[in-house]
């Protein structure tokens, strides 16, 4: 079993079941949620009417309407599940385009949620990541509105984003969109569709450490009234780090078909892959305390891996949706998701010494750089998802007014299968290491004994929802909802057997007013509830944190419309958050035990355009969170963040694109095994571009990262290393 290292861990420590290779992530619970709806009938008839006056129109391009609408219209469900728009949504709403993360390289899911107001990207190693709102971990990952949320909350290898069209971040609890969760929030990844024109780009791109990267995106009707499209997206990228030893190549494919079915009904049909290796990567992270209490400053590149390590993975994603109007003002939406991830790997981990052996490692030798010692380990997982929804929304008219309206149901399962194998022993990997920072090729690779099956988990959910949105007045709309999940898992991991079955009615509530037509003040309450993956000290597992979410906030649009300022505070109680106690069972996994913990704050963000020629996106968040007897808790945190995006072309010369990214976030810390407390300044990072359309069809663009050349350590969550210093990407992209 692949365990969560922590620089803080005195020993190698495995938890119940490693995090699969994807963003489907290890599963604490295999969820199917709402499809992604087709536009309303009715702004299908508007567009039918608006193009159809004072000509007599053939029936093939009437039946046409409905397909394309849908594709010109297409929307998410934000955070309730119905088709609102972004301020009419009672939670704080963030959108990343694909413009965004294309003017400033953002290639990587990584790097695409580093655009996006109040999360925290946490790369505690080369090839895991957790992501954090509002000081907890987000558990919730979607792709269409279909999600598959899991307790651990890590993401392993790097997702590419080549295939999206955006990216939302819903902060804020989710309890309506999944039946399960907790106050982070939910992240919902857009899928490019294919478009009403046909429309194509290539770009080509070569940067720091001797990276190059290929892109390809065609989309095109395959018939001449364009009831029929496609679309394929291609991505390659390959290059080396600023850490030692460190390589990395990712090969991305994607295609989708759409199309009308009858006069009613449209059908979507896709399909990627995404096969990503990486050699020399960092398992754990570095140790900083010294055994005087001192920290230590490695040099940038330093790493605790060695050159033979790999972690290569591969990502299936198989999808199919069918949307049926019934009437003027219903729809049916019928999906179904396949999710295939892999991983393979050989791994070293290097952790403090207990000289002693009073339990209590000692620190680095400031001296000598003694005191680490090896830990060699091999394994592979695997985890196949099958996910199903059926839904239906619309509108329905009462006491004179109407109203809009969404209920459904969703079945889920999912198995995963985790193997390991053991180093030869005695070896020079088990032993102590060589002084820090050691070389790359200071310890050989032990022989690998035959794979053996470690873990296994089988999981199922089954959910029923509802939500209306009632229109109380013209100003006034007040959103209700309810989601009824049950849950069972079942397996055996480490010889430890499991059956557990859990349901759960989570409520969700919101209240919309508009003062004028411009501002619009909002609250809302979720219910939190979220099962857990976590033992105790007896090989149980922890009972599902429990707790409630609520925020109130103010949504306002500016210059015509064109700019949308969100103003929110929030507060959450959550009971029976699986915590780490320090302690260990025989199987050397971790045991947890239950924390109260209660956060608070406000978030503030501006986003649209300044001008015809200057788009805005800046963000602040400001948070406290309170633990076991009203302690401040989770020190690795940042109490404060914001984040910059500001893109412009040239007053008078539109060719020349220009723009600046960054972010700032408060000082954190976080106690390593030895007890001595590793700290991080507060620090920012500031990012830039420059493009030229040097033809009407091409571009060149200049991006330079990290332009003041910062150093940091990039996390304290469970290990960290340090971020990328300056570096620069030249691309080419060519439009046809």
């Amino acid at each position: 079993m692949r365990p969560i290292r922590s620089s803080r861990q005195a020993s190698p420590r495995r938890p119940a079941f490693r995090s699969p290779a994807s963003s489907s992530l290890p599963l604490a619970i295999a969820i199917a949620l709402a499809c992604m709806s087709g536009t309303a009938v009715a702004a299908a008839q508007e567009s039918a009417a608006g193009g159809t006056s004072g000509s007599d129109t053939s029936t093939t391009e009437l039946d046409a309407i409905l397909v394309v609408g849908q594709r010109a219209s297409r929307v998410s469900n934000g955070a309730t599940n119905l088709d609102l728009d972004i301020k009419e949504t009672p939670q704080s709403i963030s959108v990343v385009t694909s413009e965004q993360m294309s003017l400033f390289g953002a290639n990587s899911v990584n790097d695409a949620l580093r655009l996006a107001t109040g999360v925290r990207v946490d790369e505690w190693e080369t090839n895991r990541t957790s992501y954090s709102a509002r000081g907890f971990d987000i558990l919730n990952t979607q792709i269409d509105g279909v999600g598959l949320p899991n307790s651990w909350g890590i993401a392993t290898g790097a997702q590419d984003t080549f295939g999206y069209e955006k990216v939302e971040v819903i902060r804020g609890a989710n309890g309506l969109l999944t039946g399960v969760g907790n106050a982070s929030g939910t992240i919902n990844y857009v899928r490019k569709r294919p478009t009403n024109e046909a429309q194509g780009m290539v770009g080509l791109s070569y940067g720091s450490w001797d990276t190059v990267r290929a892109e390809a995106d065609y989309s095109t009707p395959f018939t001449d009234d364009g009831r029929w499209a496609g679309r394929i997206v291609a991505a390659y990228e390959d290059g080396d780090s600023w850490l030692q030893a460190n390589q990395n190549d990712r090969t991305f494919l994607y295609g989708v078909v759409d199309g009308q079915i009858g006069d009613n009904g449209t059908l979507t049909v896709g399909y990627s892959h995404q096969q990503a290796n990486s050699v020399g990567i960092m398992w754990g992270a570095l140790l900083f305390m010294n055994s005087d209490g001192t920290q230590n400053e490695w040099p940038r590149n330093a790493t605790t891996t060695q050159d033979w390590t790999y972690w290569d993975t591969t990502n299936e994603t198989a999808f199919a949706e069918y949307v049926h109007q019934l009437g003027a003002d219903w729809r049916l939406n019928v999906s179904y998701n396949y999710r295939r991830a892999s991983g393979d790997e050989d791994m070293f981990y290097a952790y403090l010494a207990d000289a002693d052996f009073d339990g209590t490692p000692e620190g680095l030798d400031p001296a000598t750089g003694l005191g680490l010692v090896g830990y060699p380990w091999s394994g592979k997982d695997e985890v196949t998802s099958h996910l199903g929804t059926i839904s239906l929304n619309g509108v329905y008219t009462m006491f004179g007014r109407q109203h809009e309206a969404v209920v459904g149901v969703s079945a889920s399962r999912s198995t995963t299968d985790n193997w390991e194998r053991s180093a030869e022993f005695p070896h020079p990997a088990w032993g102590l290491l060589p002084p820090f920072p050691y070389p790359t090729d200071a310890i050989p690779e032990p022989a690998w004994s035959e794979f053996s099956q470690s873990a296994e988990l089988d999981q199922s959910l089954k959910r029923v929802f509802g939500a209306t949105r009632i229109a109380v007045t013209d100003r006034f709309k007040a959103i209700i909802g309810a989601n009824y999940a049950e849950y069972r898992r079942e397996g055996v991991s480490y010889g430890v057997d499991f059956d557990d079955t859990t349901s759960h009615t989570s409520p969700y509530a919101g209240l919309t007013f508009d003062f004028t037509d411009r501002v619009l003040g909002y609250v809302s309450y979720s219910d939190i509830y979220q099962p857990q993956d976590q033992a105790d000290a007896n090989d149980r597992l922890l009972g599902p944190s429990k707790g409630v979410n609520y925020e109130a906030g103010v949504k306002a649009e500016w210059l015509d419309g064109r700019l949308l300022t969100t103003v929110a505070v929030f507060k959450a109680d959550q009971q029976g958050l699986a915590t780490p106690t320090g302690e260990y069972n025989e199987f050397g996994q971790t045991i947890y035990a239950p924390v109260d913990v209660k956060s608070k704050g406000v978030e503030l963000e501006a986003t649209g355009q300044l001008s015809d020629n200057v788009d805005l996106v800046v963000g602040y968040t400001a948070l406290e969170m309170d633990g076991l007897n009203g302690d401040d808790t989770y020190p690795w945190v940042p109490r404060r963040s914001a984040n910059l995006i500001l893109s412009a072309r040239a007053p008078g010369y539109a060719a020349l694109s220009y723009g600046l990214g960054g972010r700032w976030q408060s000082g954190i810390s976080n106690t390593e095994s030895s007890g001595f407390t590793v700290r991080q300044g507060s620090y920012a990072v500031l990012n830039a571009f420059m493009g030229w359309d040097f033809v009407e069809n091409a571009t060149v663009r200049l991006n330079v990262n990290n332009v003041f050349n910062e150093k940091y350590i990039n996390t304290l969550r469970y290990s960290g290393y340090y971020g990328a210093p300056s570096n620069y990407t030249l691309t080419v992209n060519w439009r046809f």
